[in-house]
């Protein structure tokens, strides 16, 4: 005699009372293997951090958190600016959603010749692609954080010999309506820092450097108004935010600005 199972009850999909929509719902920080196509044509194998949600109508429970895994699991594939904005699309259409939202955070690295000697090592950035689902449109946003060198022009022009300087973090978001390389805006940024940071220095390189950076003081103001130039300069580039915190080294605080536009 053959059994037949009753079906499996599906609570999420149960009619919920409270008549209350949530904006997001989802999963958060998941960790998962991608691989990132970089400007010499190669792909680069890194994990990334993944926050996955979508709009919940206020008549449903729940929504299908198994769901947001497998459309992961699904995009095994490159992860590349158009494979993103598909990904996002098919987490809405499975989830039977009006709206997404999917950010992927990821070390990202580049191979730097250093100045002088042409020694190469890796530096590593933080970059995250932000995605938004709505009215049937898929946008883009692409953040980096871009670690630079930054030299006091005020300690400069006050002191007899030296300056201070300290590390300094630049993270700029941008949307754009064109393709950039996620080495173009780290290269953006780089350019308009007192010197630029390398994994590797020898002793001609240090000088080097080290000299740049004298010759180069920057402000925190500074180095968000040149980055702004930059970006206003862009025709790709349809809005933007940039910020520098710059990690003080004779003070215990930070020094910091921002900007923030649309074209």
């Amino acid at each position: 005699m053959t059994v037949v199972e009753a079906p499996i009850e599906d609570v999420q999909s149960s009619q919920d009372s409270r008549h209350i929509a949530i904006d997001k719902v989802g999963i958060k920080d998941i960790r998962h293997p991608v691989k990132v196509r970089d400007r010499s044509g190669g792909d680069q194998h890194t994990i990334a951090n993944f926050n996955m949600y979508v709009n919940l109508p206020h008549n449903f429970k729940g929504t299908h958190m198994s769901r947001f895994v497998e459309i992961l699991n699904l995009h095994e594939r490159e992860i590349t600016v158009d494979s993103f904005k598909e990904m996002l699309h098919e987490m809405t259409l499975k989830l039977e959603a009006q709206s997404g939202h999917i950010e992927m955070h990821f070390p990202y690295f580049i191979n730097k010749a250093a100045p002088i000697t042409g020694v190469k090592s890796l530096l590593d950035y933080e970059v995250m692609f932000i995605g938004e689902y709505h009215d049937a449109k898929p946008e883009l946003t692409i953040k980096v954080i871009v670690p630079v060198t930054s030299l006091c022009p005020c300690s400069k022009k006050i002191s007899e010999y030296g300056a201070h300087n300290q590390r300094s973090h630049v993270t700029v978001s941008v949307k754009t309506c064109g393709f950039m390389w996620i080495e173009e805006l780290i290269e953006l940024i780089e350019k308009q820092a007192s010197c630029e940071l390398y994994g590797l220095l020898k002793r001609p390189d240090e000088k080097h450097v080290t000299e740049r950076a004298y010759e180069n003081p920057k402000f925190v103001e500074d180095m968000v108004r040149d980055v702004a130039a930059q970006l206003n300069a862009d025709d790709r580039i349809t809005a933007y935010t940039v910020e520098s915190e710059n990690f003080e080294s004779i003070h215990n605080h930070s020094a910091y600005a921002y900007i923030e536009k649309t074209k």
